[in-house]
């Protein structure tokens, strides 16, 4: 198949750092590359691929300080990619509503794969507009909010099978907290966790602009507790030694998460989480297989106790199971020969 795969531009494809989206669009990328299908990616021009790549900025807009209008580069590249749009027999975006208003007035079938939170009641008004757009969840519990939206699948993210493995010879020895310094990611909770357990904390997350005064308020007088030691954001191949080399990873989340990639960074790794009980954790975690599901504190440091019942090689095993970006592609690949063969006309606008 001719495919074309558009990505957010905030972020290179793969990101040089953290980037859940533009981590899962460079995976599918390149599996769907070597699946054998002619793949063109519509990316920033820093990012890298199998695929054709088509730059549509120089570099990643979170990287390029001479960019005042962040919206500009995304708007040309929607027009660009619709003046491409019959080189292809599929497009799949990761934007959001963002090309609903052109591509519903072309041919060529369309989907789009919905990254985020969808509680936003702002939103709802594309969706409910554009209701014959098919739209790809990444978790059943991220549709809950839009649960009458043309959802056409879910299908779960999935990591390549040998980017992430147990290092040999680890000596688990802490608890990790992985990902992004928010309000909702909870990392107050992770060390309030590791505290009360006696054990040590290590924080491998970014501090995004946005929040910046969260962390210097509520989460930087923290860091000065003994227990926690902050690494600062890190990369792909620092990831496996950092998790295999944890006991848990602790997941205290206080928002309805769509997926939750490092979930299953850390089972490839063969690491139990420990996870709080909100939005996908239910379909991602195996509670007593890959991790512990719970629902406060009190219930997590008992998790902790609980963690040498847990195989890691079982974990592992899990993840093979359910998460590879294999899987992850040739779910795909099924929807997208789907779309092709119903070649649905273009909707038509009527008048006002």
């Amino acid at each position: 198949m001719r495919i074309a795969q558009i990505a957010p531009l905030a972020e290179a494809v793969p990101p040089k750092l953290y980037g859940g989206t533009e981590r899962v669009v460079s995976y599918l990328t390149e599996e769907l590359v070597a699946l054998g299908h002619d793949v063109t990616l519509f990316a920033s021009g820093d990012s890298v691929t199998a695929a054709t790549l088509a730059p549509m900025s120089q570099q990643a807009l979170r990287l390029d300080k001479s960019i005042g209008d962040p919206n500009a580069p995304v708007f040309l590249m929607l027009e660009r990619v619709l003046r491409r749009a019959h080189e292809f027999d599929v497009l799949h975006f990761h934007l959001d509503y963002m090309p609903f208003s052109l591509f519903t007035r072309q041919p060529v079938p369309h989907v789009t794969t919905l990254h985020g939170r969808l509680d936003l009641k702002e939103i709802w008004g594309h969706y409910e507009l554009h209701n014959d757009v098919p739209l790809i969840s990444i978790s059943d519990s991220q549709r809950r909010p839009m649960a009458w939206a043309n959802w056409a699948r879910t299908i779960h993210h999935g990591l390549p099978r040998d980017l992430f493995q147990p290092t040999p010879g680890a000596k688990p020895s802490y608890l990790a907290f992985l990902g992004r310094i928010s309000p909702e990611k909870r990392v107050d909770r992770a060390i309030e966790i590791a505290g009360r357990a006696g054990m040590k904390l290590k924080i491998a997350a970014k501090v995004d602009r946005a929040d910046r005064d969260y962390f210097e308020q509520k989460i930087e007088p923290l860091l000065a507790l003994p227990h926690v030691e902050y690494i600062g954001e890190i990369g792909d191949h620092q990831k496996a030694e950092f998790l295999s080399n944890a006991q848990a990873l602790l997941f205290p989340i206080d928002w309805p998460e769509p997926f939750g990639l490092v979930m299953i960074e850390a089972m490839a790794c063969g690491t139990p989480v420990i996870a709080y009980n909100h939005g996908s954790v239910p379909e991602v975690m195996q509670d007593g297989l890959t991790g512990f599901i719970v629902e406060d504190a009190d219930a997590a440091v008992a998790a902790v106790g609980r963690l040498p019942e847990l195989s890691r090689s079982a974990i592992r095993a899990e993840f093979e199971r359910r998460f590879t970006a294999r899987r992850m592609a040739e779910e795909h690949v099924a929807l997208y020969e789907a779309l092709v063969r119903a070649k649905l006309p273009p909707v038509r606008i009527a008048a006002e």
